[in-house]
């Protein structure tokens, strides 16, 4: 079995080989006209880019829609039932508008300090891996790429795990969180030092690495699942399945920052990811830093997901699916695909959610399995379309 990267057809299509590889990457133009390039072809490649664009533009404006609803569908769902324009009007009224008796004061509190919280992690945890995935995807050239590749969401466990088995308390409440950050970003820089080969990172050797402390780091989480107590191993389930259940608006301000600022950041490296898709020896050649681009993806990457599992647990597959279902549906240019995955996997997340809190209530199901059952067939569904997975494995 070999990992060989750049392979998946999503990523390079319409990506041609040879000196003509750099007029399909934005910002990597070539001159109208001339020879070998005559203008009758690059008029048809402009429509088409223009083409992509607009379908592009289209699917943010659904996808901006589509979350929008979904919030609003989310938060009035329930035991208390809120109806929409009763969410509207709580709002409004919060906001400090005009005020109206349409809501009872329960539907106010229940939307207000229990669901809407809630529903705002799901968004920022969702929108961080969902773009974090992304990136991690296009700096490897690798469809298998997402959080958990770089070892922060196994690293974060750990970090968690020990808090809780340890019963350490230096920061209160927050201790958990604390440590599960520092040990999602310290599992980072790890595989990353432990990948680097004559001052450069190798992409395979860091896939390998990935995997390998990820086993590593999960031993550790398993061991301290065999000797916590019966306290201890409820609060490490929730860590290993993931959830938003315990938000309040005090964690939705801890993470909404960090997921912002590392989300901003990696929408600025849209550029040279559409150039690392032609490789490193192209990049280099139109003036990308290949390594410095690799490490300021990778850190962001870390320091988001890090973020999210450090308040809603390990929650898999959304860094992995999402990317392949925006690329099928915009392209694979990173300035489309970015904003688009935020999007897309802010939605899921709230969906997945929701699905959590209703399925089997009373009960709540772990917000990590809902996207297992659903992640999962989605990613056979497109590892099977077109080959996929013969193209990745072969």
């Amino acid at each position: 079995m070999s990992l060989r990267t750049g392979e998946h057809p999503n990523f390079h299509e319409g990506v041609d080989s040879g000196s003509s590889r750099s007029q399909r990457v934005s910002g990597v133009g070539a001159s109208a006209g001339g020879e070998g390039n005559p203008a009758p072809h690059l008029g048809t490649e402009t429509l088409s880019r223009r083409q992509r664009r607009r379908r592009g533009a289209f699917f943010l404006l659904c996808a901006s829609a589509g979350l929008l609803c979904t919030m609003i569908w989310s938060v009035g769902v329930g035991a208390v039932k809120i109806s929409p324009s009763e969410v509207l009007d709580i709002l409004v009224a919060r906001a400090g508008f005009a005020e109206n008796d349409s809501y009872t004061a329960q539907q106010d509190a229940v939307l207000w300090s229990i669901r809407l919280p809630r529903v705002l992690l799901g968004v920022f945890v969702g929108m961080g891996l969902a773009v974090s995935g992304a990136s991690l995807q296009g700096i490897f050239r690798n469809p298998l790429a997402d959080p958990a590749l770089i070892g922060v969401s196994a690293g974060a466990a750990v970090g968690a795990v020990t808090a809780i088995v340890a019963d350490m308390n230096f920061a209160g409440i927050h201790t958990v969180a604390i440590l599960a950050f520092l040990g999602g970003t310290g599992a980072t820089f790890l595989v990353y030092a432990l990948s680097r080969q004559e001052g450069r990172t190798d992409v395979v050797i860091f896939v390998l690495t990935g995997v390998a402390v990820n086993a590593m780091l999960m031993g550790v989480v398993g061991f301290s699942t065999f000797i916590a107590d019966d306290a201890e191993l409820r609060e490490i389930t929730f860590w290993s399945l993931g959830s938003v259940g315990i938000a309040t608006w005090e964690s939705v301000r801890v993470v909404a920052p960090l997921v912002t600022l590392g989300v901003l950041a990696l929408l600025r490296q849209s550029y040279a990811l559409n150039v690392l898709s032609l490789g490193d020896e192209e990049s280099r050649a139109v003036g990308v830093h290949t390594e410095r681009t690799r490490m300021r993806v990778i850190l962001c990457a870390a320091l988001v997901t890090g973020a999210t599992v450090s308040v809603a647990g390990i929650i898999g597959f959304i860094g992995l699916v999402v990317p392949h279902f925006v690329r099928l549906a915009t392209g694979p240019d990173h300035r489309i695909l970015l904003p688009a995955s935020a999007l897309l996997g802010a939605a899921l997340v709230v969906l997945a959610d929701l699905s959590a809190r209703t399925v089997a209530s009373p009960r709540e199901i772990p917000l990590g399995v809902v996207t297992v059952f659903v992640g999962g067939p989605c990613f056979l569904w497109l590892l099977r379309r077109g080959n996929t997975g013969r193209r990745v494995w072969s």
